[in-house]
Parts: structure tokens; sequence; C-alpha cells
């Protein structure tokens, strides 16, 4: 949710490297995230090869904003 927070987009090959996970891992995560609307999936092809790009919505930033407050609250 922070990579989303701060980008515009990212696509599932980004995620991967920034977050160095495995792509199981990584696809549990965000079909999760997906679930609950936190986030949106667009798919599309670039030279034939398939491309996953995922966008945060209002509702995950509005969720990730109150996160990053209560780990604030903890931490003070």
């Amino acid at each position: 949710m922070a990579v989303l927070s701060v980008n515009a987009d990212c696509d599932f090959k980004r995620l991967k490297e920034l977050l160095q996970v495995t792509d199981g891992n990584l696809a549990s995560h965000l079909k999760t995230l997906e679930e609950a609307e936190y986030i949106s999936v667009t798919k599309t092809f670039i030279k034939r090869k398939p491309n996953t790009r995922y966008t945060i919505t209002p509702l995950g930033k509005k969720a990730f904003q109150k996160h990053i407050e209560a780990i604030e609250k903890l931490i003070k």
C-alpha cells in the first residue's frame, strides 16, 4: 500500500522487485487488497506480453491513512 500511495500506479514486476517477495505471496496479498476494494487492477498487453497494473482506490487511501495514524499513536 505504501508503494501505491506515493505512485500513480505500479505493475506486478516492479512491486515484486521493491517488496522482494515471491510471485505467489505478492499475488495473494494483492488479491486480498482487491477484494477489499483497496486497489484496482488493470490488465493490458505490451508487445504481446501481459502487464498487470495496480492503483490505490480512494477507499484504500483512507484505510492506509488510518493504518499510518494507528502506528503513529503506538509510537507516541
